[in-house]
């Protein structure tokens, strides 16, 4: 059983990056964004490029965080500028960057065998085994993300991207320019999901262009599992939810696997997964409402 869960928990906290770049857009921004499903694999053709080429770890994960953010730029220009709808804005983004993501590799698949990366170079300076390895980087990614998040949003410009997505008209009145409040929270977002999927791709040894298909289910999934059974009481609360429902939803996607599902069907479970978890509100209250009529 720990053999099975110890690689679960590890591979959540490595995907808790990407499903809080999607928590920012889908709950703070109030927007549905599906730039992510193009920047995830961008992140990881990136790194792989970059490694590939012989540059470091660090600049590797610079790179790929620099080229999420000009995603989430391209998503909030077309949005902003143009007054795309988000939704739009967000579907031609993701197209355009499956082309970007070929030239970026030269080829569908890239492959990281015999490239170092953080994963061997933890090992190396810490000795661990595989599995602790990505255990480690995958809990300090998390930790560090998360912090960054709580930071950002306490701040006054965080405050006023927070305040873009529950009332534009109110924040507006205020004299923020609600244009830039939009692009900077598809920036940090697109970012975070891109180094998401550098961390991806140097775990599993190779970056390929179809490697975002289904992502935002992915992400979506995480955020509404983690909000259903840890609460949102607090906005620190929500960034522990979301970290702690992507590794619930590693879990639950290993077990139904062990349970003999085929792997075929996960994109089909996942999105009744999510369907399921976005209706339990509307149970909540019509159960609820029973109740005190009766």
């Amino acid at each position: 059983m720990i053999d099975i869960l110890m690689p679960t928990i590890a591979q959540g906290l490595l995907w808790a990056i990407m499903a809080l770049g999607v928590y920012i857009t889908f709950r703070v921004l109030d927007i549905a964004d599906l730039t992510v499903e193009g920047s995830f694999p961008l992140g990881a053709a990136v790194a792989a490029s970059m490694l590939s080429e012989g540059y470091s770890v660090a600049v590797a994960f610079i790179c790929a965080a620099i080229a999420g953010m000009l995603a989430g730029v391209a998503t909030g220009l077309l949005h902003t500028k143009l007054k795309i709808p988000a939704l739009l804005a967000g579907i031609l983004t993701m197209i355009a960057l499956y082309s970007v993501n070929l030239r970026v590799m030269g080829k569908a698949n890239l492959s990281l065998l015999r490239i170092d990366t953080i994963f061997t170079e933890m090992q190396a300076w810490f000795n661990l085994d595989n599995v602790y390895t990505v255990l480690s980087v995958g809990a300090i990614a998390a930790l560090l993300s998360g912090l960054f998040i709580y930071w950002f949003f306490g701040t006054e410009i965080g405050a006023a991207i927070r305040a873009t997505g529950f009332n534009q008209q109110m924040i507006r009145a205020q004299g923020v320019d609600t244009r830039v409040t939009i692009i900077l929270g598809l920036l940090i977002s697109n970012a975070l999901v891109a180094l998401s999927g550098a961390l991806i791709a140097q775990n599993n040894g190779f970056a390929d262009v179809g490697m975002g298909t289904g992502t935002i289910v992915i992400g979506l999934a995480s955020v509404i599992i983690g909000e259903v059974l840890f609460g949102t009481r607090s906005f620190k609360n929500c960034i522990v939810s979301v970290i702690l429902g992507s590794v619930v939803y590693r879990i639950v996607i290993a077990a139904v696997l062990q349970m003999g599902m085929p792997p075929n069907d996960l994109k089909l479970f996942t999105a009744l997964l999510v369907a399921f978890a976005l209706s339990l509100p509307l149970v909540k209250d019509k159960v609820g409402a029973r109740k005190a009529v009766k």
